[in-house]
């Protein structure tokens, strides 16, 4: 019958139950019983057999399991039908709400003893913490999470890896998310674990930080394997999401129909989902795909409805990625003192911490604003605070973008040495192709 509490505990439990409905231990042995056994059974001195159990249950008005267990069978399931109405309010971006579901399920659990249980209630609360940018909460529940299941076979424990990795690169912690993501996309080929699930989300996962550290090669082979995958996943919303992720890489190839194809794929999906944040993700990914096109206008468009649904949805740490871009495109469309402002009030959500990258982003788009003003010293403090930041998140692709910026300025303004060692500092970070110092690519999955 499975899993049950020791011959004490259920003791304990049974004469908790008896002397609580008032019945000697007579009354509760008869008519198959004696008392003499109820006495021994109570007092922890023998295991009781499964036909004991279900003759004790009957006459305590308890099911089998919460007899064996503390917990009942309806209890575990009206827990998980909580668990599911607390994911779908977060998925509609009531995040607040969420976190005090998941707070009452997580106690509820706990005081439950169900391992399960709490790390589903853990996660959801590493979820509404990415969502709202408090990232180092974040990786704190997503690595209880992981001690909760411990015990569970690793395609369980996916979901809390993942969410750690995410939390890292949302910190511009680069190369760390990728080791965590490919150590266990590995780990799961190796032991023969081929769980679509978990390696669709792994690989979707995985895509954001390869595009970020410039190895496009990777990212457009996760990509490959995530679209193989997903034809046997149950789960439309991570179908979504991979559609998502997989459109930074068409990007990066210049497909640009396909990307928006993608996106539009994911968005359907999100729409039946009602899911408000990662709906907004795709109009942010559909404002990129058009300001990437020159078509800046309609990006704007895109991009501003993004911002609106992920403001009502108080996920900061998007919001105020996003406004970075959003500033681009104002800059490149001639507003670009609407876009220097929009940049200075996003710089105080955004830290080395919390959005390196995009903390980067927005430092090197006020440089270019400065340069174009002629304020070359604004500009240099500006590229300077990027490239400090971009150094430490390893983000290869955009530090020697960065690098090639700072060195033109200088060489303008006759410091021709302090140039040349700008740009010597961005042919280094110049990795191979498709490669990172992590070793080589995960395997492709078996598909």
């Amino acid at each position: 019958m499975g899993e049950r509490d020791e011959p004490g505990t259920i003791g304990r439990r049974v004469q908790q139950l008896r002397v609580a409905r008032g019945l000697t231990q007579k009354q509760l042995a008869e008519p198959v019983y004696t008392p003499a056994y109820i006495s021994t059974l109570e007092a922890g001195r023998v295991r009781p057999s499964d036909d004991a159990l279900r003759h004790l249950a009957e006459r305590l008005g308890v099911e089998f399991d919460e007899l064996a267990t503390g917990r009942s069978a309806r209890q575990v399931t009206e827990m998980r039908l909580r668990l599911t109405e607390a994911q779908r309010v977060l998925a509609v971006g009531e995040a607040e709400s969420a976190v005090e579901q998941y707070r009452a399920l997580l106690a509820e659990a706990e005081a439950q003893e169900l391992p399960e249980e709490q790390a589903a209630a853990l996660l959801g609360l590493g979820e509404c913490a990415l969502d709202t940018g408090e990232l180092v909460d974040g990786r704190r529940y997503f690595e209880e999470a992981e001690e909760r299941l411990a015990d569970a076979p690793l395609p369980a424990r996916v979901p809390a890896l993942r969410g750690r990795a995410v939390a890292h690169y949302l910190a511009g912690e680069l190369r760390y998310a990728v080791y965590l993501l490919e150590s266990t996309i590995d780990e799961l080929n190796r032991g023969g674990l081929h769980d679509p699930d978990a390696l669709l989300l792994l690989y979707a996962s995985v895509i954001g930080p390869y595009m970020d550290m410039g190895a496009h090669a990777r990212a457009a082979q996760a990509a490959e394997f995530a679209l193989a995958l997903a034809p046997q996943s149950g789960d439309p919303a991570l179908v979504a999401r991979m559609h998502r992720s997989v459109a930074r890489t068409l990007l990066a190839e210049g497909r640009l129909a396909e990307a928006d194809a993608s996106l539009a794929k994911a968005a359907e999906l999100y729409r039946g989902l009602q899911l408000r944040t990662e709906l907004a993700n795709c109009h942010w990914m559909r404002g990129y795909v058009y300001a990437q096109n020159g078509e800046l206008e309609r990006a704007e468009a895109e991009m501003r409805e993004a911002l609106d649904m992920l403001s009502a949805a108080r996920a900061t740490l998007y919001s105020s990625q996003l406004t970075v871009e959003l500033a681009d495109v104002l800059h490149r469309r001639g507003r670009s003192e609407e876009a220097a402002e929009l940049l200075r009030d996003v710089l105080g959500g955004l830290s080395p911490e919390r959005g390196a990258v995009h903390a980067a982003a927005a430092h090197r788009l006020l440089g270019i604003i400065a340069e174009d003003a002629r304020d070359t010293d604004r500009a240099e403090e500006h590229y300077v605070r990027a490239l400090s930041l971009l150094e430490r998140a390893g983000a290869a692709g955009d530090l020697a973008d960065l690098c090639r910026l700072l060195g033109d300025l200088l060489r303008r303004t006759g410091r021709v040495e302090a140039a040349l060692d700008a740009y010597r500092t961005g042919l280094g970070h110049r990795t191979a192709p498709g490669t990172t110092t992590l070793g080589p690519a995960p395997a492709q999955p078996p598909v």
